[in-house]
Formats: structure tokens, C-alpha cells, sequence
């Protein structure tokens, strides 16, 4: 499975984003694929071509209305894994022996 970590951003659009972030979000809720999103940018996991297709897709969405927009993915792609949304935090608080706000 695949993870990714992405977060776009209209370049001079004014400083609040939210209507474009809430158009992006659907799409990912829409997806049926595993996501949390986070104060700085969305997660999502599952197959490479599932998760990047979506990835373009919130891209587009944003650019729709958009002269200049810029994308920041990172991709963990790592074959035979699944569940690494919560497992990669699981693994981390079992080494420190305590939950950790997420």
C-alpha cells in the first residue's frame, strides 16, 4: 500500500483557504480510501494509482478557479504493508509506552 501526505495551496488567493480545502476534502471523503486529515495537510492510503489519481484530482479542483497553485505530496510506498495510517502512530506509542494526542 501506499501512503501519501499532501497539501495544496492557491497562490494569491487571499490568506484564507478553507472554501478550497472543504472542495478538496470531499473529494477524499468521497474516495472510500483511509485518510486523516491534519491541521497542515491530508493523508491518505492505499493503491499507488487510487491514491495519486486522487491527489491530481484535489489539484484540479483547486486550480479550477485558480491561477497559481502549488502541491506538496510525499509518497511512502512500501509493498505488502497495509494499515500504516494508525500503525505507524501505534508503533511509536508502544516504543514510549503512552498514547500521544493525534
Amino acid at each position: 500500500m501506499t501512503l501519501v501526505e499532501f497539501s495544496i495551496t492557491p497562490i494569491g488567493e487571499g490568506v484564507s483557504v478553507g472554501d478550497r480545502v472543504a472542495r478538496c476534502l470531499d473529494l477524499v471523503d468521497r474516495s472510500g480510501l483511509e485518510y486523516r486529515l491534519n491541521p497542515m495537510g491530508t493523508v491518505v492510503e492505499g493503491p499507488f494509482d487510487a491514491v495519486v489519481e486522487l491527489v491530481a484530482r484535489c489539484h484540479k479542483a483547486v486550480a479550477a478557479d485558480c491561477d497559481r497553485v502549488s502541491t506538496i505530496i510525499k509518497i511512502d510506498d512500501r509493498k505488502g504493508a497495509t494499515g500504516q495510517i494508525e500503525g505507524k502512530v501505534r508503533r511509536v506509542e508502544e516504543r514510549l509506552g503512552r498514547k500521544l494526542r493525534t
